[in-house]
């Protein structure tokens, strides 16, 4: 019988390069303007046989992490035993959660270490620089579809929403990139850092990406959620882009994509909240080469009036995805749609990512402006949402544009 897991805390001066930790083949790494929490090694894996669909399995993972003799007096969201995870996108699919031996985080207001294991157990160290290796220098690129396969699935949802079958369907494509040599993780997060610093950097268990899309955030009773929907090029220069956004504020065909998401998911998070604001309209989300619709949701949980127990961050995550952001409404019938008709399996792609802790705080975002590496291989992915107005030759465009955001991180020729 195995001894039983202890949690312990402390406060640290400084972190290794976080990026080094969580790019590192063991390593997992979850990093936002505001926080950053890396780590190696595996004290516990939580399976979720049923998916998110099992609301009994979720809870479970709550009364898992509770379960540790947890040692912290720091108590801040991301302290003690956290549970990594990069779920499915299809919610009944089986994924699982790791809890790291050893997590070095950092926030605004200092740095720790968590050591997860028996008692006495010491810190891994953390990894030795970088992952040693020459990143690949040459490269093809392979995608699921041909542009004209591609823009006639667009065609035909479109038809489907017309008819009234649908209301929105969200469609992806993958682009296959094969290298000569196989990636270095911890290279390609420090390009997404660097290149997209305001979006959630992340790295679980070889599935990279930086998401701009915070599905569920949850810090004690505070909720927040901060859908996209509806997009636009970025030019660079100042008054055109001006322009851009203003024609984005303007289009029947965004708007009407961006309500929909607000509306579902606002909805699916009202009767666990004491409150909720949703603002009447959306703002501009600007990243390096496209801006957004999105609106800011904030809340408080509830109690449970029986158990009196709030719901975690994971809970949350059930009960609203997948957001009419990634997968469309009606919800069932749009899955079924896509899963028919993209071609391949979506996986972890514009599934939650993200981290738990015991107290249930926590941060997941969708796994969009991802891929999954694989040696030498890369499969990057990239979505658009459908609506009746939607016209396939510009969908198309605006999945080069965001592929084009993960690229330039993983090719460097």
């Amino acid at each position: 019988m195995s001894a039983p897991l202890v949690a312990t805390t402390v406060a640290v001066a400084e972190t290794p390069d976080l990026l080094s930790v969580g790019g590192d083949r063991a390593g997992l790494l979850w990093r936002s303007e505001t926080r950053a929490i890396a780590g190696v090694g595996e004290a516990l894996r939580i399976d979720l046989p049923g998916g998110l669909a099992d609301r009994d399995g979720v809870r479970r993972v709550a009364g898992i992490l509770e379960s540790i003799d947890t040692r912290d007096g720091l108590r801040r969201p991301g302290t003690g035993p956290v549970a990594f995870a990069a779920l499915p996108f299809d919610p009944t699919a089986g994924g699982h959660l790791v809890v790291p031996r050893t997590l070095w985080g950092t926030d605004l207001q200092g740095s720790w270490v968590t050591v997860v294991g028996p008692e006495g157990c010491r810190p891994d160290l953390p990894p030795d620089g970088r992952q040693g290796g020459r990143p690949p220098d040459r490269f093809s690129l392979v995608p699921s579809l041909s542009h004209d396969d591609w823009q006639a699935v667009i065609a035909e949802a479109v038809d489907r929403i017309r008819a009234g079958a649908l209301d929105k369907v969200v469609l992806a494509r993958r682009v296959d990139v094969e290298a000569n040599r196989p990636f270095l993780s911890a290279d390609i997060l420090g390009r997404l850092a660097a290149l997209y610093p305001s979006c959630m950097v992340f790295d679980i268990e070889g599935f990279v990406g930086a998401s701009p899309e915070l599905l569920v955030g949850r810090q004690g009773t505070t909720i927040e959620s901060h859908p996209l929907a509806g997009t636009v090029a970025r030019s660079g220069d100042a008054a055109a882009d001006d322009a851009l956004v203003a024609g984005l504020f303007a289009s029947a065909k965004e708007r009407w994509e961006h309500h929909l998401v607000i509306d579902t998911l606002s909805a699916a998070l009202r009767p666990f909240c004491e409150s909720l604001e949703v603002p009447d309209q959306p703002a501009v989300l600007g990243l390096r080469n496209v801006s957004h619709l999105a609106t800011f949701i904030s809340g408080r949980l509830a109690a449970d009036p029986v158990t009196g127990r709030v719901p975690t961050a994971l809970d949350m995550v059930a009960e609203v995805h997948p957001t009419p952001a990634v997968g469309g409404t009606p919800t069932k019938a749009a899955i079924a749609h896509l899963q028919a008709v993209e071609g391949f399996d979506r996986g972890r792609y514009a599934g939650p990512v993200g981290w738990v802790d015991a107290r249930g705080d926590g941060a997941f975002a969708l796994g969009i402006r991802s891929a999954v590496l694989d040696g030498a291989r890369a499969s990057m992915y990239a979505g658009v949402g459908v609506v009746a107005d939607s016209d396939p030759a510009a969908e198309l465009a605006e999945t080069q544009l965001k592929l084009q955001a993960l690229l330039a991180a993983i090719v460097r020729p």
